[in-house]
Parts: structure tokens; C-alpha cells; sequence
């Protein structure tokens, strides 16, 4: 750890004994320091700021501030610490789980901003940019980012939760292509992390969450790849069981260009089918003729599809999607009595769970090496996403490790469960020295103490 960032730590250990408690005192502050849109409750502008990105958490924070820049993001921070306000930021709130009740609530939606630098294949991101403007904007080039399933999910978020997405089996987790993060501190300083600079910082950015500062920017990793293969077929769920029970001995054996999910529907309107349906959703990240060889293997048993199929495309026009994850679990394993009840959970009389998503991790997500930093249990094969309420997880959940993954985690008491126990300490380690306050990571919070 750098000295720049021990003093950080005392200056924020010595500046709780300046708060001064009051809104009032906070908002007046805002108005001769910050630059971007302050609103309050009463406003429309306010309540469409408060709920994350569905609309499932309504929070009530005491002061919405939406930053232009860096340089608002450390006078918001400032404003909450001198005045005694939670500080909580948000991006576009997909991974907002837990309300920013009472406090200073920061959006970096306006700090979109993205440049391409073709010659190094690197994006320089703002922290409220989404994967759709860095897709866009590499695109011409013929470069693509480690982008989330769906576009629309914020870039800051998904990266600082490790990030999981279709090309992570060839070109590893976003985490792992975060190359460099500017970030406000526990004491208000704006500092670069990156594995020479401020190194400790950028290990726990790649993957602690929120915990560790407020990012402003990031420099990510681009790849070489123009074009690639990739949609969803769809099948009666009555080919489920054969399926899947093939799929956990055949995807562990094929290419790291290609990325598969096996995903069971209660109804799918593009399938043409009446009620349940099992989906092969899959992308290849090379030439179409190695993609339909790949996946020849597996048509043996699933069959002829239905409805859809694959495209060769630009990987910006890829429409491979993901599923909700209300319930997310790790397995080491397909089990027999795990697929029965999946499909049950389906397609059963009354059916909890409106999908049920098995997804191939393997392949570069497990080559991480000691510098990698501490997303996820990555040598985990397996990953089961459950769009249901917990009675659908449950069933599931019995035959997982134990273990998660914080973008996909909803329980805010396992976010330990998202680590090994090595580094669970370390970052519990870094969180005493760089917040010991615990003035960030209001959702999935790591303790100070």
C-alpha cells in the first residue's frame, strides 16, 4: 500500500470528528461546490433518481446529487463526511440491492463519456457509461470488451463485481480486464490504481465492489474481434433431462471461444412452443464453421431446435441475452436430482421459478494467477441462475458449494460467501486501512470492523 493512501486512511480516521449532522448544512455546501443537478424530496427529478434500474428498491436518500465529474464526486463525498450523511453512488443501479436511505446519494450517469485508443486496444470509461456506449464505440475498430449479457448494465458496477459475461470463457472476467481506475478516497483524494500505482487499491477494485472508493473512471482491456456466432435455439422441456445430463461432461470438453447455457422457461413467446421450453443459448467468439462443429455434439441429443437459431455478426449485434439472477448458486456438478428439479421448478403443475439458467464457467474465468484479484471462486464449473422467489432456489441451492459471485448475489448476509477465506481477510484487511469509517459500499458491505 502506498503512503498516499496511509494518509488517506488517518485524514478520514480525523474527519468524523468534523460532521456537522444537518441536510440543510449539506445542501448549502453542494450549491458553492458541485457542478451537477442537486435535487431534494418534492421534485421529479428526485423520485426518478431514487429507484435502481427495475424499480425493485425505492430508497429515500436524503439528497440526490447527479455528478458531471471527478471534481463532484470529491465535493459530494466531502458534503456527506462534514455534514454526517451516509454516502452512496450510484451508476445506472443494477446492482443496487440495498436503499440509500437518509443519505447523500451520488449518480454518475452524466459521466458517460468513452474514447477508444485502437492502437493499444484500450477503453478509457467513465463511471456511468454502459456496456451498449463502449460496444458501440470499439465496434468500428473491430475490438469488443468483456461486456455483461445485457447491455444496458453499467460498466463501473459490473467490473468492480468481478463480471461475468459471454466472452469471460475465452478472455477471462472484467475484473481481469480492468487495466488501470481513477478513484475518490475515504478522504476525499482523487488517486490512479493500477498494478504499479496505488496496487493494493486496484487488487480490491477487481472484485470487492463498492467497498474501497469512488470510481470516476476505468481503462479496460479490449480484444481483436470482429465478428462473432452466436444466438439461442429452443426445444421442448421434454428434452431437458437428456440434455443437461450430456451438458456437464460436453461443455467442460469444448473450445474457450465458445460459451454455452442451458436455460429451462416457463413460456417463451419466440419459441412457438405452448408452455415450457429449454433454451441452448450460445457464442462463439471466432469462425461460424468451428461454432456448428462445436455444437454439433450436443444437437445429437437435444434434437432438431423448434424455433431459432445462430448468426454470424458483429459482436455488438450478438442477441444472446441473460436470465434475472433472483437466486444465483455455484456447482461443482450437474447432479441427476439437481436437473429433475430444475425441471420441476419449471414445468411442474405449480411452477415457482419463471427460468432456470445452467451456464459453463471454466476455461480463462479459471486461469487466474496470484495477481488476479479476488472475484469470485473461480474454478467453480457450474453457475445456476434462478429468475424465482427463494421457495425455487432452495431445491437448487442444496446441491451448490456454498460459494457466490457479487454481481448475482442478492443476500446481503453472504456477501463473505462471494470469497475464499484467504481473500475475505485480506480485503476485510484493506477495508480498515483505506475506510476504517466505513464510508463506502452501502450494498454488499465489507466491514471496517
Amino acid at each position: 500500500m502506498t503512503n498516499a493512501l496511509q494518509t488517506d486512511s488517518t485524514a478520514a480516521r480525523g474527519s468524523r470528528t468534523r460532521r456537522r449532522p444537518g441536510v440543510a448544512g449539506a445542501v448549502r455546501q453542494l450549491r458553492r461546490t458541485f457542478h451537477g443537478p442537486v435535487h431534494l424530496p418534492g421534485s421529479d427529478a428526485y423520485d426518478a433518481a431514487r429507484t435502481n434500474w427495475s424499480g425493485t428498491v425505492v430508497a429515500h436518500p436524503a439528497i440526490v446529487a447527479e455528478a458531471a465529474g471527478a471534481a463532484d464526486v470529491r465535493a459530494a463525498l466531502q458534503a456527506a463526511r462534514d455534514h454526517g450523511l451516509a454516502f452512496a453512488v450510484q451508476g445506472t443501479g443494477h446492482g443496487t440491492a440495498v436503499p440509500a436511505d437518509g443519505a447523500l446519494l451520488v449518480k454518475t450517469g452524466r459521466m458517460d463519456a468513452v474514447s477508444i485508443d485502437p492502437e493499444w486496444e484500450i477503453a478509457r470509461v467513465g463511471a456511468g457509461a454502459r456496456w451498449a456506449d463502449v460496444i458501440a464505440a470499439a465496434a468500428p475498430y473491430g475490438l469488443a470488451p468483456t461486456a455483461g449479457d445485457t447491455p444496458s448494465v453499467g460498466v463501473a458496477g459490473f467490473t468492480l463485481g468481478g463480471g461475468v459475461g459471454w466472452l469471460a470463457r475465452k478472455y477471462g472476467l472484467a475484473a481481469d480486464n480492468l487495466l488501470r481506475a481513477e478513484a475518490v478516497t475515504a478522504a476525499g483524494r482523487l488517486v490512479a490504481a493500477s498494478a504499479t500505482r496505488n496496487s493494493d487499491l486496484f487488487w480490491a477494485l477487481r472484485g470487492g465492489g463498492a467497498n474501497f472508493g469512488a470510481v470516476t473512471a476505468l481503462e479496460l482491456r479490449l480484444h481483436r474481434l470482429p465478428r462473432v456466432h452466436a444466438g439461442v435455439t429452443y426445444f421442448p422441456l421434454e428434452r431437458a433431462a437428456a440434455t443437461l445430463a450430456n451438458y456437464r461432461t460436453w461443455a467442460l470438453t469444448q473450445p474457450r471461444e465458445l460459451t454455452t447455457a442451458i436455460v429451462l422457461s416457463r413460456a417463451s413467446p419466440q419459441s412457438g412452443i405452448a408452455g415450457p421450453v429449454m433454451e441452448l443459448r450460445a457464442l462463439y467468439a471466432g469462425d461460424a464453421r468451428d461454432a456448428e462443429r462445436a455444437l454439433r455434439s450436443l444437437h445429437a441429443v437435444t434434437g432438431e431446435p423448434v424455433a431459432g437459431g445462430y448468426t454470424t455478426a458483429p459482436y455488438g449485434g450478438a442477441a444472446v441475452g441473460g436470465t434475472a439472477p433472483r437466486g444465483f448458486e455455484l456447482l461443482d456438478d450437474l447432479p441427476d436430482a439437481a436437473i429433475a428439479a430444475a425441471v420441476e421448478l419449471v414445468g411442474g403443475d405449480r411452477a415457482p421459478a419463471k427460468a432456470i439458467e445452467f451456464r459453463c464457467w471454466d476455461g480463462a474465468i479459471a486461469d487466474a494467477g496470484p495477481d488476479a484479484g479476488p472475484a469470485g471462486h473461480r474454478h467453480v464449473p457450474f453457475s445456476v441462475k434462478v429468475d424465482g422467489p427463494p421457495e425455487a432456489v432452495a431445491p437448487l441451492a442444496a446441491h451448490a458449494t456454498g460459494g457466490s459471485f457479487l454481481n448475482f448475489l442478492q443476500d446481503q448476509t453472504r456477501t463473505r460467501d462471494a470469497y475464499t477465506p484467504e481473500n475475505w481477510e485480506r480485503l476485510a484487511q484493506l477495508k480498515r486501512a483505506l475506510d476504517p469509517s466505513g464510508l463506502f459500499g452501502l450494498t454488499h458491505a465489507i466491514p471496517a470492523r
